[in-house]
């Protein structure tokens, strides 16, 4: 009996239980009979042998005997391990599969790998255009750089949580040839703007969300002074509400000003910890984030986040607007 793997989704795990697949009438025809199912769930529960099945169901130790034969024959149950009991040898039998089926040769589809099954349709539209017709990542994920750089001068601290936003794209996409996430200041020094891009941190740490911030729909208030620039929190064009806490930040997807075939994603936050507020708002709670997108040029929404389980780290978030 040929054995294959049965795939059940449940949430965001993908769980596997072994199968056997019979392709013989005349064999699944023996283990579908009442008695029969009854003794088959009965040795997947554990090794029983005849007479204390027999005793169980309360039925005649032979009538047992018949089906255990049935069983055997079909392929459904093996004698795992022998017994002497009384001067005699008792056969102690347990199902060969957790799971039995029937199959048809047609339907397969090929998947990349089984977590994709998991991620809905909506995400998919989020990412559609940066996920070619292979599968593979298409543009660059930009951070902003550890050293000090830009008008702030600041050093980049959020930029490893591309490294959990990356991984997240890995159930629906390919890595492509070349490393996908690039700094903002080399992204500039090569050109590379014209791609599609996914920009992670604010105006005071990347330079590129710096320099698409006035074509925002909800945009970081950056305002001179004899200091420099200072940051003023996020601004939405749509409520003229202000945003200012640190754990606030910006989820966002608009036409690239520089090619307007290509597209740029926003996760950005007022500080570091909005920014971690949005990344996990796309890669936890997308069903939740993204409830408003349908498929639109200009999208964003803004994100708060909140340290629901007080150890000082954010692990829940909210749509504000």
């Amino acid at each position: 009996m040929e054995k294959k793997l049965l795939l059940q989704e449940d949430d965001y795990l993908q769980k596997v239980k072994e199968i056997s697949m019979m392709r013989d009438a005349q064999k699944l025809k023996m283990i579908l009979g009442k008695l029969s199912w009854k003794i088959l769930t009965m040795l997947y529960e554990k090794e029983m042998y005849p007479l204390e099945i027999a005793r169980q169901l309360g039925v005649h130790e032979q009538k047992v005997y018949y089906h255990i034969r049935k069983l055997v024959k079909a392929g459904a149950i093996t004698v795992k391990r022998e017994e002497k009991k009384k001067g005699a040898t008792a056969k102690y039998y347990k199902t060969v599969s957790p799971a039995f089926g029937i199959e048809f040769p047609q339907g397969y589809k090929t998947i990349q790998n089984l977590t994709s099954l998991s991620i809905d349709e909506q995400i998919r539209r989020f990412f559609k255009e940066f996920v070619d017709h292979k599968g593979t990542l298409q543009g660059k994920i930009v951070v902003g750089s550890p050293t000090p750089h830009g008008p702030f001068k600041t050093s980049a601290r959020d930029g490893h949580y591309a490294a959990h936003l990356t991984l997240f794209l890995g159930q629906f996409a390919t890595m492509p040839a070349e490393f996908a996430i690039k700094l903002d200041i080399d992204v500039k020094a090569e050109k590379e703007e014209k791609n599609h891009l996914i920009l992670v941190g604010g105006p005071g740490t990347n330079l590129l969300t710096q320099e698409i911030n006035e074509y925002l729909p909800v945009r970081f208030n950056m305002q001179s002074s004899d200091r420099g620039f200072l940051l003023g929190g996020l601004l939405s064009k749509k409520t003229s509400r202000v945003y200012t806490t640190d754990a606030t930040g910006l989820l966002a997807k608009i036409v690239n000003p520089w090619d307007t075939t290509n597209r740029i994603i926003v996760l950005a936050g007022n500080k570091a910890v909005g920014t971690k507020a949005c990344v996990l708002a796309l890669t936890n709670f997308w069903k939740k984030t993204l409830q408003e997108y349908r498929g639109e040029d200009t999208f964003a929404t803004v994100i708060q986040g909140f340290d629901l389980d007080g150890d000082g780290k954010v692990d829940s978030i909210e749509v504000m607007e």
